[in-house]
């Protein structure tokens, strides 16, 4: 299938004539999922694991056949351990608060990558101050990427927990986690995968990368908003005590005290949304209907456009690694001389969308000497047409400026 044959299946393209660029932030929907969605409120709606009657079990039901599509998609060959949340943030949240809260200690060393989204990042500083314990980062060089020698010498037999990006949300740099997932465990640390930014993009098999955690948001990979995923191995969710406490996560309550329900409810507390959860389903059936190889040669095409576009530009600045073959989804560009915000909002009077700022990475472009900027992300959705639009919006902004820059 093409991007234009494919663009066809997302209702918010039908009238509207948008060139939509900021698939990083949350992805659109098509219509298989909006009507999965539909269905299920009006002819399902009930609380799933409550109620005896045939309305909630079929809701049970539909909930944990989600449970093990998701599974399914991501190599998991035991359901139980896939937990849903309302997104990443939460997800990542929960990793920290129940496991890193119990197993980090004074003096311990988490490792982060200075790439990282805010929510894989201030969680651990909020663990390392609590337990008085060393947050220390992995740096890219000027390549963007985290070397062999940077991995050696930051994860040491003190490291307790490495918590890293597949992609980053900025530099769309997909990094090398097999190995610093290997070298983490040969060190004795625990490895929290946050994998974002790659599930639309790139197959994601938990057992080959052996990472102890993995997490990732539907609203990125084509569901609704509100369902986010933990995967986690059995010996660590087993002994990680609950981060929310209420309903349906529980065993027995007694005025003093509680036990707590086998996995996965034990970390489920409370009504979920359910709906989110049965739209994921349907949106991993798209997927897989697609097929990741299809997803990827259309990317890459349009990224590879893009970035030949973008380079006839003179007055364009692009932060691309030197490896293009590490790189996908994510452009991060700037005007020079104008400001990311202006950029975007000038690029939205002529139907292009893209995000401008600090991306919820605040470290990293500091690092990278800059205080925010434009990004165009793509996905399979996307046509050539879009990034003309784009590149022609560009150059009517840079016009407009001209006369005043330097």
């Amino acid at each position: 299938m093409t991007s234009k044959e494919i663009r066809k299946d997302f209702p918010i393209f039908n009238d509207n004539k948008i060139s939509y660029l900021d698939s990083a932030a949350t992805s659109q929907k098509p219509k298989c999922v909006i009507d999965e969605v539909k269905k299920y409120y009006e002819e399902v709606n009930s609380n799933p694991h409550r109620g005896t009657y045939s309305l909630s079990m079929e809701a049970t039901n539909r909930y944990e056949e989600a449970r093990q599509k998701v599974a399914d998609f991501i190599g998991c060959d035991d359901s139980s351990l896939i937990i849903f949340s309302k997104n990443a943030t939460e997800s990542l949240n929960l990793v920290a608060n129940s496991y890193g809260l119990d197993n980090v200690n004074e003096d311990d060393e988490i490792v982060i990558s200075i790439m990282e989204h805010h929510s894989n990042l201030v969680p651990w500083q909020n663990v390392a101050r609590i337990k008085k314990a060393k947050l220390n980062y992995l740096y890219i060089n000027d390549k963007y990427e985290i070397t062999e020698d940077e991995i050696k010498s930051k994860i040491t037999s003190n490291t307790k927990i490495v918590a890293i990006t597949y992609v980053s949300n900025v530099l769309g740099v997909i990094v090398d986690v097999k190995e610093i997932i290997d070298y983490a465990h040969s060190q004795g640390a625990v490895v929290v995968l946050d994998a974002s930014q790659s599930i639309s993009h790139m197959k994601l098999d938990v057992k080959q990368l052996d990472a102890d955690f993995v997490i990732f948001s539907g609203h990125k990979m084509f569901s609704p908003m509100g369902v986010g995923v933990l995967y986690g191995k059995r010996q660590l969710l087993n002994k990680m005590r609950p981060f929310l406490m209420g309903g349906d996560m529980i065993e027995y309550v007694y005025e003093q005290d509680a036990t707590f329900a086998k996995l996965p409810n034990k970390f489920e507390a409370g009504t979920q949304n359910v709906g989110a959860v049965i739209g994921l389903g349907k949106a991993v059936d798209y997927m897989q209907q697609l097929g990741y190889e299809t997803i990827s040669n259309i990317e890459k095409e349009l990224m590879d456009y893009m970035v030949m576009k973008l380079s006839n530009l003179d007055f364009i600045t692009m932060y691309l690694p030197a490896d293009i073959s590490k790189h996908t989804s994510v452009l991060s560009f700037n005007i020079k001389g104008i400001h990311p915000h202006d950029v975007s909002s000038i690029l939205d009077s002529f139907n292009v969308c893209i995000r401008a700022g600090n991306h919820c990475a605040q470290p990293l472009l500091r690092h990278l000497g800059l205080d925010s900027t434009c990004r165009a992300s793509i996905s399979i959705y996307n046509t050539k047409e879009d990034i003309d639009k784009l590149a022609e919006a560009l150059q009517a902004t840079y016009d407009k400026f001209k006369k005043y820059l330097k």
